[in-house]
């Protein structure tokens, strides 16, 4: 759709309202939406808050009411033409009176696939199709990845010095980062619908692992740990801040299991207690979006098992040396430099005094 599109306005507007609950939709996508009457006033606004919560188009068909009759529904996504935990949004749109349906994309949920857009089209409507498509697809860029591959978009996360360091050599590394870094880490969080950590994090650092408050319910705290070689008290066995998920292995002694069964901590036990692994059973759950904040030889398996797609570095402006070197990525088995990981999309910011890089993760070719 063109740069001179008479519909981008609007679609604008929709998608500002979609990234309103960036965070809180899963296992549904972000969707915005807005009605114009028949002579082109804006008459409603809604967007989809909370998944099992009413539908973007609901919303805002609810909100402009009569005014609706003739006039023009603009949309984010492909209104939904199944029966899930809310009923089919093309019924709605139907019995509403909209003439015409301005979309951004077509869904690509199976149970939704242009059926939508047919049985607007049957009713009598008219729909336009493509309009600001290439930024709904960024917005919706994790429920894209997990209807497309069947595991939630992946972000690493790590904080280091100047000099590549995560830690002192004796181990201490709170806190590298400044304040500033961590809030923007715990805004990310929020965006998130669970966090990973391996059990070294556990021992090392007994992290809370929330947003400290900036979503609620918080996002969901995973423990990898093959073996449950984990401590009986850490503050993430306390259910009182946030669900907590416990995945190991085969191989993990059935005491350590009673004891977190005690404990009341979800246990969920693996084939392969690997990244991948972990991934597909985070989908099946409905996360569309996670946060590998783990240590080097976790980061690096999530990284070789196609998990991360994306990285989050802060940059301290701080020398901490030590040999053997404490760094964020254990070996990636590299002989060459050409094939090294990249950042595609790459761009920096400045978190009070940290730099942060992000980007798209490029394997080796």
């Amino acid at each position: 759709m063109s740069p001179g599109c008479p519909w981008r306005r609007w679609m604008a507007r929709a998608l500002q309202l979609a990234a309103l609950a960036e965070g809180r939709t899963s296992p549904n996508p972000l969707v915005g939406a807005l009605v114009l009457d028949a002579d082109g006033t804006l008459v409603g606004e809604g967007f989809h808050a909370r998944a099992g919560e009413a539908h973007a188009e609901v919303g805002a068909l609810a909100q402009a009411g009569e005014r609706a009759r003739g006039g023009t529904l603009v949309v984010t996504l492909e209104p939904c033409c199944h029966h899930g935990r809310t009923p089919p949004c093309s019924e709605a749109v139907l019995a509403a009176g909209i003439a015409r349906v301005v979309l951004a994309m077509a869904d690509p949920n199976p149970r939704v696939a242009g059926g939508g857009i047919t049985r607007l089209r049957d009713g009598g409507l008219e729909v336009i199709e493509g309009v600001m498509e290439a930024e709904a697809r960024r917005l919706n860029r994790p429920f894209l990845h997990r209807i497309a591959t069947g595991r939630p978009l992946g972000i690493l996360k790590w904080a280091m010095s100047l000099d590549g360091r995560t830690a002192l050599p004796n181990g201490v590394s709170q806190w590298i980062s400044g304040p500033g870094a961590r809030d923007w880490v715990h805004h990310l969080r929020a965006r998130c619908d669970a966090m990973i950590v391996g059990g070294g994090t556990v021992r090392a650092d007994d992290p809370l692992l929330t947003s400290r408050g900036r979503r609620t319910p918080e996002p969901l705290r995973v423990v990898l740990s093959r073996g449950l070689d984990l401590p009986a008290a850490a503050q993430l066995w306390d259910p009182a801040p946030a669900a907590t998920l416990l995945v190991h292995g085969p191989e993990a002694p059935q005491d350590r299991r009673d004891r977190f069964d005690r404990l009341g901590v979800e246990r969920l036990a693996l084939e392969a207690c690997e990244p991948a692994a972990l991934a597909i059973a985070l989908a099946r759950r409905g996360c569309n979006r996670v946060l590998w904040e783990c240590g080097p030889v976790l980061a690096a398996a999530a990284l070789h098992q196609g998990c991360v797609q994306q990285l989050a570095a802060v940059i301290a402006p701080t020398l901490l040396g030590g040999l053997p070197a404490r760094t964020p990525l254990a070996d990636l088995g590299l002989e060459n430099l050409e094939d090294g990981w990249s950042l595609s999309e790459a761009a920096t910011g400045w978190l009070g005094r940290d730099l942060l890089w992000q980007g798209a993760v490029v394997g080796p070719t």
